[in-house]
Order: structure tokens, then C-alpha cells, then sequence
């Protein structure tokens, strides 16, 4: 079948005219009444297959469900509801009159009863099948007779939409195995491929007409929605269910890993939700670690007696990035780690290096270690480690071309204008329950190098002393957009629960994020994701990664401040994230809120 717009072009239309000059030839035959509003609306092509349905370039596959497990639990069609790819699900319920019903059921008990009767007369064995059956429908008569039960007729119908026919073939599969996986033996519609895609509009119209029996039990069991459900018996409340209106309680140490990612617009609540969680998961014993590059932290941090580092010239905060965690794990190199990632922070210094300036930095940094008595040897590790200048001097040393270039690179930092920053010993000890690094004070430049040493250092401290926490990154896409770093903070997700750590990655550029396969395997090695309000411009990458509806994407363009999807294993829910009064006062970032604060703080002094 062929849907066409009556109108053609007579000559090469000039560019950026030909939609215009359609639309208005459209808008004419609509005014003089040869074009009705189903042409308007109307497909270019619908090209029926006896296997498929094309309909533009967009392909469509429908099945239907022919074979039902005997038993089945609340919530069986999760699988199907929380499926990674865009389906349209159809469910067609029809009320059957008890009295017919029964009249069936007693003849069908009667034709069982004398199989099996026959059956034992003759010396066979009872045919199981059969035993069963009549076991089932003994127990349904006596609940219709009492008024437990009712009797209805039920199809379940599945739409799949694709981009191409080999994505088609590939995700029916995919739903066929996991309709296997319930018991559930699932059929295309072959030959009735426009039937089941109509069956699958909303127009509550059934064309198929493929129906089982069910009882009323079993139906609810069907409802779709229940598997928005997210309360647990253990954890922190994050906020609202609002498909039901139910509490989300969850805990993100009961899954296979604790890490999650959070991405959202400028405003749009994610420093609200994050500090509430930090702020819940200290009560149950969490430590909380926070990268904070714009010292939105502060106040928490004083209000709960936490500790709020501040990095900038003037302060004497200090990291050394030479430091070693002293931590020896069989089969693992601690130094060749350390050496490791010395090479990825130096390629953010640096920028970019040949293959014979990697070598020779390399040889340098081993040589570093090696001049403080550090080796391979656990023992040796304990040493006081190297600084920033120990390497620039080992540089200049080399007397080689590409190592007085090398050398030149990181001068600023040990004789020039960033000196005192990250070349000194540590002064840094982590022992509070709620610490923050806060970044606000150093230049934009200077900002991904600060969040790799902090992070480096914070991991070495997570591998020598292993607690329940949590290790917050906000504004993560400074360092995505350096791929050693990217590297890093991937390595980071991928290793955290080994120690205990739950990793939250906060960033508002999305495209920054997810335009690496680093930031795409992150959200991959993140069991919980929560996704808040999004700008158009980000709409689209963002419903390709997480396979979000039509629906979901609409919901995330016009969703209000804190309100979201939350993302945990397979279920996703809608979220309204709620505090108390007195966590709103430590958490909230509005201006004008904070600006009340300060006049009632100072007010109060006076």
C-alpha cells in the first residue's frame, strides 16, 4: 500500500523552498477540499510485508502471546515492562458471565474426571498433564461458585519498533528470550502484520482477537505498573514515587555495585539530591568524600562538622602526587600503578606527547623513585616518595632534547607561577566522615589537574583503608574532556567495589560526558542512574543511551526542579525528591536562600 501527498514539483525547487512550497500546495487542496486531514496525517509508505510492517523507513514486527506459565507471581511481566529497547505493549481484558463459565468448567471437569477414570480402568498411567488440569479447574470452580473469582478473557499483544530490518530480527529475539525465560511461548503474527500493528494503537480496538482464560488473581498479577516500585526494607529515602505515590527507600550497597551517575540541566536540583543523600547515608555510617569545584559543599560541611579543604595558592592545603598508598595486594604492582597514573596526570599537564617522549618519561619517573630508594619491592615503598621537583631535576639531568621539552612543560609548576600547589609534601589526612575538596579558588586551567591529584589521592586512601563510602564527583566533565583522565575515573567506577566504594558522577554537560566511550562505560558500570530535568539539546543522546520512551523524554524536558527518573538495576521510576525543613535550610543553593540566611545569621549576631 502506497500513501502519497498529491502534489509534485514541476521544476528544481531553489534551496530551502521545496517543504515551504509543499505546504502551502498542501494548505491550498485542504482550503478547496481536495485534501482531507488523513492525507495531511498520512504516511509516505506503508509497505506490508507478511513478516514485518514498514511504515517510512521504520520497521515494525508484532507478536502475540500464545502459551502462558500455570503459575505466575505479582510483577511477572517486569522483564517485559523494563525491557532496554521502545516497545508498545497492548493488554485486552474481556469480562466473561460466571454462569457460562461454569456450565463450561463442569463439562470440562467431567471429560477429565473420565479420561483419567478410563485410564486407571485400563491399567495406564495417568496422564500428568491431564491430573494437573483438573486440579486447576476444581479449585476455580469453587472460587467462582463462591464469589472469590471472576472469569475474563485476556490478549497480550507486543509491538517492536526498529530503525532497520537487522535491528528488528535482533531485538525479537532479544523479547523472545525473555519471554522464554517467564515460560511465556510468544508467536508473530504472521500474514496479520497490520492487524497486530493496529491491534497495538491506542484505540482500544483488538483485530487479533487471540485470547486465554484468566481468573482475577492472575489478571492482577498482569498490571504494568508494578514494577515502578522501589521501596526496600533497608537504606535512605531519596524521595517520591510518583507512579504510586510510594516512598523510595533504597539502599545502593545491596546492588552489584554502588556507583551511580546523575546528569541534568544547570538548576534543575541535582546538588539538592546529591547533598540529601550524602547528608542521609552519614546517619547509617557512609563516609562521604566530595570533589567540589565550585564550594557548593560549604555549608553543609560547617553545619555537620565535617571538613572543608580548600586548594588555591594561598592555602596550605597540599597534595603530593608522587604519594604511594603502601598498600601491597598480590599479583599487583603498586609502583608500576602509581606510575600508571603519573603518566595519564601528566599528559593533562603536558598535553599531548610522541611516542619517545612517553618513553622517556617513563624512564624518568623510574628513575625518580629510584633515586629516593623506591622499587618494585613492597618494602622499599615506604620511603618518603618523590616531588614534582625531584622529576623536573631527573628531566634536566637527561641532557636530551625531548627531555628538556618535558622539562620546560611542568617548570611553571615548580619554579613559575603555579609553584606551591602540587609540589610540596601532603598536609592532607582524611578522617573526617564528611570531607570536601573544594577547587573554587583556582583558575579554570588549573581545575582538571587539581580534580586528578585529589582523585589519586583519594583512591590511594580508599585502597589502604577500606570503609563503607561514598566518593562524590561534581562537574565530572572537566576531566572527561581529557581521555587519560576519562581513563582514570573509569578505572575508578570499574574497581570501586572491590573497596567498599560507591562512586556518584554529577555532570550538566551531557554531550561532554557521553561523547567518549569512557563516559558511555561509566553509566555502564553504574547500577543506579537518575536522570532530572534536560535541555532539547541534549534530549535526544541522552534517550539513546538509557532507551527512554517518547513518553520519558517528554517527561524530562518538562519535568519541575527535583523531580526526575531514577534508575536502579532494571526498574525505573518517576521521582519527586523530598526533604525536611531542616535538611531544605543545609542543602538548598538557591541564591535568594542563602542571601535570607546570611541576613538572619548577621541579624542575629547584632
Amino acid at each position: 500500500m502506497n500513501f502519497k501527498l498529491p502534489f509534485s514539483k514541476t521544476k528544481d525547487p531553489e534551496p530551502g523552498t521545496e517543504s515551504t512550497t509543499a505546504s502551502s500546495e498542501a494548505d491550498m487542496k485542504l482550503a478547496e477540499g481536495m485534501l482531507s486531514v488523513k492525507d495531511i496525517i498520512a504516511p509516505s509508505a506503508i509497505e506490508v510485508d507478511f513478516n514485518y510492517i514498514k511504515i517510512n523507513n521504520s520497521y515494525f514486527r508484532t507478536l502475540f502471546v500464545a502459551g502462558y506459565p500455570r503459575f505466575v507471581a505479582a510483577n511477572w511481566l517486569s522483564p517485559l515492562i523494563s525491557f532496554d529497547h521502545s516497545l508498545n505493549i497492548s493488554m485486552f481484558i474481556y469480562p466473561v458471565e460466571g454462569k457460562t463459565v461454569l456450565d463450561d468448567l463442569r463439562r470440562k471437569i467431567a471429560e477429565m474426571e473420565a479420561e483419567i477414570s478410563l485410564d486407571i480402568q485400563g491399567g495406564r498411567v495417568i496422564n500428568p498433564s491431564t491430573a494437573a488440569k483438573l486440579e486447576d479447574a476444581r479449585a476455580l470452580q469453587e472460587q467462582l461458585v463462591k464469589g472469590i473469582e471472576r472469569f475474563f478473557q485476556f490478549g497480550l499483544y507486543i509491538t517492536i519498533p526498529a530503525d532497520s530490518l537487522e535491528e528488528l530480527d535482533r531485538v525479537t529475539k532479544q523479547v523472545q528470550s525473555t519471554l522464554g525465560s517467564l515460560l511465556i511461548v510468544s508467536k508473530n503474527t504472521t500474514l496479520q502484520m497490520e492487524d497486530g500493528f493496529k491491534t497495538t494503537l491506542p484505540l482500544c480496538v483488538d483485530r487479533l482477537m487471540i485470547t486465554r482464560n484468566m481468573d482475577t488473581t492472575s489478571l492482577a498479577t498482569t498490571f504494568p505498573f508494578t514494577s515502578s516500585e522501589l521501596t526496600a526494607n533497608e537504606g535512605i529515602m531519596y524521595g517520591i514515587n510518583l507512579h504510586n505515590g510510594s516512598l523510595i527507600i533504597f539502599d545502593r550497597f545491596t546492588m552489584e555495585n554502588a556507583n551511580s551517575v546523575i546528569f541534568a540541566k544547570s538548576g534543575a536540583g541535582k546538588s539538592y539530591l546529591v547533598k540529601l543523600e550524602a547528608l542521609r547515608s552519614l546517619m547509617f555510617g557512609t563516609e562521604v568524600i566530595v570533589v567540589d569545584p565550585e564550594a557548593e559543599y560549604k555549608t553543609l560541611a560547617a553545619a555537620i562538622g565535617g571538613e572543608f579543604i580548600e586548594f588555591s595558592f594561598n592555602s596550605g592545603t597540599k597534595i603530593n602526587p608522587f604519594d604511594l598508598s603502601q598498600v601491597y595486594e598480590k599479583d599487583e604492582n603498586e609502583l608500576g600503578l602509581k606510575i600508571l597514573s603519573l603518566h595519564s596526570l601528566f599528559k593533562v599537564i603536558m598535553g599531548n606527547l610522541t611516542p619517545s617522549e612517553e618513553a622517556l618519561l617513563d624512564r624518568a619517573l623510574i628513575l625518580t623513585y629510584k633515586l629516593k630508594g623506591i622499587t618494585p619491592e613492597p618494602a622499599t615503598q615506604k620511603n618518603e616518595p618523590p616531588l614534582m621537583e625531584d622529576l623536573y631535576k631527573v628531566l634536566i639531568g637527561m641532557e636530551e632534547t625531548d627531555a628538556k621539552g618535558l622539562a620546560d612543560r611542568i617548570e611553571k609548576f615548580v619554579k613559575g607561577s603555579f609553584v606551591g600547589i602540587f609540589d610540596q609534601r601532603s598536609t592532607v589526612d582524611i578522617k573526617n566522615a564528611f570531607t570536601v575538596f573544594s577547587l573554587k579558588g583556582l583558575e579554570e586551567a588549573l581545575r582538571p589537574i587539581a580534580m586528578f591529584i585529589i582523585l589519586d589521592y583519594i583512591w590511594t586512601r580508599v585502597k589502604r583503608d577500606m570503609k563503607r563510602r561514598i566518593l562524590i564527583i561534581d562537574e565530572a566533565w572537566y576531566l572527561m574532556k581529557f581521555p587519560d583522565s576519562a581513563n582514570f575515573i573509569y578505572s575508578i567506577a570499574k574497581r570501586a567495589r572491590k573497596y567498599w566504594l560507591g562512586l556518584t558522577t554529577i555532570t550538566q554537560d551531557v554531550e561532554d560526558f557521553l561523547s567518549t566511550d569512557y563516559g558511555k562505560a561509566i553509566v555502564t558500570n553504574s547500577s543506579i542512574q537518575i536522570l532530572m530535568k534536560q535541555s532539547p539539546a541534549a534530549i535526544d543522546q541522552i534517550a539513546k543511551v538509557f532507551y527512554l520512551s517518547e513518553g520519558e523524554k517528554n517527561l524530562l524536558l518538562a519535568a519541575n526542579v527535583g523531580e526526575g527518573l531514577f534508575f536502579a538495576g532494571a526498574n525505573h521510576v518517576r521521582i519527586r525528591v523530598l526533604a525536611s525543613p531542616e535538611e531544605h535550610l543545609l542543602i538548598t543553593t538557591r541564591p535568594e536562600e542563602l542571601m535570607r540566611q546570611k541576613q538572619e545569621a548577621l541579624g542575629k549576631t547584632t
